[in-house]
């Protein structure tokens, strides 16, 4: 018998699900990309067998119901990606990365429940950026944040100290005043 009539067709439908849940479990952020858990009742039942399995361990892929899950925690916050028992661990911890680093720019740095509510609607484009219906798209978080024109380097000026202020302000007279 012929060894490769044994291995299954390779296809770019890589990612069977993204989520993120909270440190008791509960669902975040959710996209699922077929039909393996068609009902939210389900989908849910899923996550909460995989965070029960998942949380007090400090690996990072587990193998459940035949699905092959790479996870990470951050502070309150553990973020999942789903394929299938074949599917190359490797291409699923890029997509998590991926996912993190981009989560991590928008949310300057701070990875965590709150920030992740107040943001939802940008984490959700993260999301959509990395994958669509289950097919990778990207897996440099640098491109990410580009896409979606967050801003990686400069400070708001909330986080600006009083003497920047005072001295951009006064570099900014000397110069009106020299010319």
């Amino acid at each position: 018998m012929d060894s490769t009539a044994l291995l299954p067709e390779p296809s770019l439908y890589t990612v069977k699900a993204v989520f993120i849940l909270d440190n008791d479990g509960h669902r975040l952020l959710a996209k699922y990309y077929d039909d393996s858990f068609p009902s939210t009742k389900e989908q849910t039942a899923f996550e909460k067998k995989v965070f029960n399995k998942t949380y007090k361990t400090d690996s990072d892929i587990a193998f459940l119901d035949g699905m092959t899950i790479v996870y990470k925690s951050s502070i309150d916050l553990f973020l999942y990606v789903v394929g299938s028992a074949q599917e190359n661990e490797l291409m699923l911890m890029a997509v998590l990365g991926c996912l993190f680093d981009s989560l991590s720019h928008m949310l300057r740095k701070s990875v965590e429940k709150r920030s992740l509510l107040e943001n939802m609607d940008g984490a959700f484009l993260v999301v959509d950026e990395i994958v669509d219906g289950g097919v990778i798209l990207e897996s440099d978080s640098q491109q990410v944040a580009q896409k979606l024109n967050f801003r990686l380097d400069d400070n708001p000026l909330s986080e600006q100290s009083v003497a920047q202020v005072l001295q951009s302000a006064k570099e900014q007279i000397k110069w009106s005043i020299l010319k």
